[in-house]
């Protein structure tokens, strides 16, 4: 079941990221451009703003439930803290990740708030650019996309 839910967690951070890329380039563009905030504009900040929400319940679950890395951490917090492996997956990523998810939201409320086009993707560019960042910053990028093969 572990297995499972790493593979799942796996896979969605690489939806979230993509679509994260997307909608603070399509803000940026908007922004710079003038354009008009469409629709599609909030869907698309829905659509990431709910990848980052799947992918934080999987890591909840991992974190609480199916993880042996966090068992293996509260035994002994002092010593998973001197080790690097272990204090990457119980704090930073996690608190960084955390971070990214609540920017992502901010991104998606503040820019329904504005009262103009330019002032929803300005919001959304700059909210949105935080959680990507901090995404990218917390990414375990020594863990392949299937590390079955």
């Amino acid at each position: 079941m572990q297995q499972f839910f790493l593979n799942a967690h796996n896979i969605v951070r690489w939806v979230a990221l993509i679509l994260g890329i997307l909608v603070t380039v399509r803000a940026f563009l908007g922004w710079f451009g003038k354009k008009d905030w469409s629709n599609q504009d909030r869907k698309l900040g829905v659509y990431y703003t709910s990848a980052m929400d799947g992918q934080l319940l999987l890591g909840l679950l991992l974190y609480f439930i199916f993880s042996p890395l966090t068992r293996l951490a509260f035994q002994d917090f002092a010593t998973a803290m001197s080790n690097s492996g272990l204090r990457f997956f119980v704090i930073e990523h996690s608190l960084v990740m955390l971070l990214a998810v609540v920017f992502a939201h901010l991104g998606s409320a503040l820019s329904k708030k504005a009262p103009d086009s330019s002032g929803k993707f300005k919001r959304a560019a700059i909210w949105y650019t935080l959680s990507v960042l901090l995404l990218i910053a917390g990414m375990p990028w020594f863990r392949p996309l299937f590390p079955g093969f």
